[in-house]
């Protein structure tokens, strides 16, 4: 896609965002609506009904009678997206936007929401290694170095340390939020890092595929090389087993990382180059908040 028709998309994300924000922010994310906040605001006298376990031991032996911690509702939070930006999210049909194309767009359409509902947004890009980290912070000047970094970022090395970006944006949020993975997850161990951020922050999982993935054409004997590790290998395109073989380990790997994400607990949603990014977006939010 040329570059003038992705800033048009996103100059228009300002308005479409407003209902992308509501809907966002309605649903059952742990660190806005569900259980008490994050802030320690002080101690009381235990009442009959007080949840046992928030009694504070040291105050209660201190004093003879059993006291609880109070904490302040949390409302703020910080949206951070993870944006991958490894050789194979350029890859896709020519003349079709590409993965990363589209993974550029729900990355925007986020960062407008959290903007319009007031929130902090960060972001981290990664290929083999973290490229850019941009801290939570609020404001369209934050929101708008992001997109502009995003619209330059290329892939300077093969590979993707996807496991490595989530340790890192589990590191660069202080606070409890909601981080949102953009990726085609085309990694091995890619969950590796999950596990020990999952129970401090709500995660999203958005996986970038492509109709190529399960429609490969018959093109006859085609070069086919491997974005991720340089690899090349003749495929056989014309021959009906070779695409129905394609077709197939593709589905395998997107069964892979919905069992993964079931395994963790995460929110996922599959956004394909053929899909309306925002229209995508919004009926996966929405059907969170019905939840």
């Amino acid at each position: 896609m040329e570059r003038s028709e992705l800033l048009r998309r996103i100059n228009a994300f300002p308005i479409a965002a407003q209902s992308l924000a509501e809907d966002l922010f309605a649903g059952d994310f742990r660190s806005v609506f569900r259980g008490n906040g994050i802030e320690f605001e002080e101690v009381r006298h235990y009442e009959q009904g007080d949840d046992i376990r928030f009694i504070d031991r040291n105050v209660s032996a201190r004093f003879g009678k059993p006291y609880v911690k109070l904490y302040r509702e949390e409302r703020e939070l910080s949206v951070f997206v993870v944006l991958d930006c490894s050789a194979s999210m350029f890859s896709g049909c020519k003349g079709a936007i590409s993965r990363f194309e589209q993974a550029l767009l729900a990355a925007a359409l986020t960062g407008f929401s959290a903007e319009r509902a007031g929130q902090r947004f960060g972001a981290l890009f990664f290929d083999s290694e973290i490229r850019r980290l941009f801290k939570p912070g609020k404001g369209r000047s934050r929101l708008m170095a992001v997109v502009s970094a995003a619209l330059e970022a290329r892939p300077l090395g093969r590979g993707s340390a996807l496991s490595l970006a989530i340790r890192g944006a589990g590191s660069a949020l202080k606070r409890r939020g909601l981080v949102v993975i953009i990726s085609d997850f085309r990694c091995p161990a890619w969950d590796d890092g999950l596990g020990a951020v999952a129970g401090r922050h709500d995660f999203i999982a958005v996986r970038i595929s492509d109709p190529l993935d399960y429609e490969f054409p018959g093109l006859g004997l085609l070069t086919v090389e491997d974005p991720e590790t340089g690899m090349t290998i003749q495929a056989p395109t014309g021959f009906s087993s070779f695409r129905r073989a394609f077709r197939k380990w593709n589905e395998e790997q997107a069964a892979a990382w919905r069992d993964s994400c079931r395994r963790l607990g995460i929110a996922r949603l599959e956004l394909s180059t053929a899909d309306d990014a925002h229209a995508a977006l919004k009926a996966f939010f929405q059907g969170r908040k019905k939840r």
